[in-house]
């Protein structure tokens, strides 16, 4: 588990950023297994990316079944979050989706969980008081927004969930901001930081130089200097990681 100043200097990046480190240490297919698959809306953006260990819980607004145990579910599933220790991000999987009865979050739920240690959640259903949930500082990726509540009540919680077409296990680390989310292993964790510090570097000092000092330069002597910045590129990675993912 990383310390409370690695995940700050998480925040620091854009999950674009992380992402490209953690496919230089992953084992996982880099396209299918890791990030949200289908479209998620940052409804906050400005407030940066977020990093903080899953919490999980299941909802099904549409059914009023739920609401015969509400208080004795309501009561269970906040001893689950707060017994985890945080930064907290709350995974909500919407049993109802695409439908999208009601919201699992509003002005009360996210004031509720951040005194319990969450900063944000990713839920493919809806929220609520985006206004509200804003000056709470609870931070939402969401599939949109609603107007109620409907049945929101925690159907099944620390399980995993799949979320905008991804699977979330309880305890995995998230990197999330206005591009979508990052899950990553806690295999992954150790390195993280450092490769994602590498790659950004590495651009800096490679392709992005090359194509921006292009002015007076003719096509083919820019073409020439992305091919030398796009080898020296790929040295460095493989200086860096021995070509071996993983290895360092």
């Amino acid at each position: 588990m990383l310390s409370h100043t690695e995940l700050l200097e998480l925040q620091r990046w854009n999950t674009p950023t992380i992402y490209n480190g953690w496919e230089q240490i992953t084992n996982r297919d880099p396209a299918k297994d890791a990030f949200n698959l289908e479209e998620s809306i940052d409804f906050m953006p400005e407030m940066g990316p977020m990093a903080g260990y899953a919490v999980t819980v299941t909802i099904e607004p549409g059914n009023i079944s739920h609401v015969k145990n509400k208080y004795d579910a309501w009561q269970a599933y906040r001893e689950y979050i707060a017994s985890v220790a945080g930064p907290k991000i709350v995974v909500v999987q919407d049993l109802d989706k695409p439908k999208c009865f009601g919201a699992f979050w509003g002005e009360v739920n996210s004031r509720i969980h951040r005194a319990l240690g969450c900063i944000g959640t990713i839920t493919d259903g809806s929220i609520r008081d985006l206004d509200e949930m804003k000056a709470a500082g609870f931070k939402a990726l969401a599939r949109r927004l609603s107007v109620g509540h409907a049945y929101s009540v925690p159907v099944e919680w620390n399980c995993d969930v799949e979320v905008f077409g991804t699977k979330i296990s309880p305890g995995q680390l998230i990197h999330a901001d206005k591009h979508g989310f990052l899950s990553i292993h806690s295999s992954e964790e150790g390195n993280l930081l450092d490769a994602a510090r590498f790659m950004d570097s590495n651009e800096c000092k490679t392709l992005i130089p090359a194509a921006s000092s292009s002015s007076g330069k003719t096509h083919q002597e820019i073409l020439d200097d992305l091919k030398a910045a796009g080898v020296e590129f790929s040295r460095q990675i493989i200086k860096k990681f021995n070509s071996k993912k993983g290895e360092w």
